[in-house]
């Protein structure tokens, strides 16, 4: 019958030991996926500032593209209006797309979605921010209620 010590008689050595031969104790972070060489970081401070400059770039064509479209569809009317003016959205941001193509960023082939996720959600929210701001200041003077600039 084993007694209330008996589970404290196991080294700590033996317990460490444990560990399966096929997990290694290096960090999973610093391996590279198979087929990808090393990034040195001269390299990655290239891509960064790269991805960066996509970045900015998306959210400043946003504003632009979303400004213009209260004035572009000005004579569209209805539901027209608003599918056109998200065609519009859709185009400019292929058209950053491309441009991204043509900056020749260095991505590993796991980081290849990254050309065309990168700011995605900013410039969705700034375009339609930026086209609803400005078409009701636009429109404010001509609208019969509400509050009058």
């Amino acid at each position: 019958m084993p007694g209330p010590d008996d589970s404290k008689k196991e080294s700590p050595k033996e317990i460490e030991g444990d560990v399966p031969e096929t997990e290694s104790s290096e960090d999973p972070k610093s391996r590279t996926p198979l087929g990808d060489p090393p990034v040195n970081q001269a390299e990655k401070s290239e891509k960064d500032r790269k991805l960066n400059k996509l970045f900015w770039l998306r959210v400043g064509l946003a504003v632009i593209a979303g400004t213009l479209a209260t004035f572009i569809f000005e004579g569209i009317e209805g539901e027209e209006r608003r599918w056109a003016s998200i065609a519009f959205m859709i185009i400019i941001f292929f058209a950053t797309i491309i441009i991204a193509k043509g900056m020749k960023m260095q991505l590993p082939s796991s980081d290849r979605k990254k050309i065309v996720t990168q700011g995605i959600g900013s410039y969705v929210f700034l375009y339609l921010f930026t086209w609803i701001v400005t078409y009701t200041l636009v429109h404010s003077g001509s609208a019969t209620s509400g509050i009058n600039l």
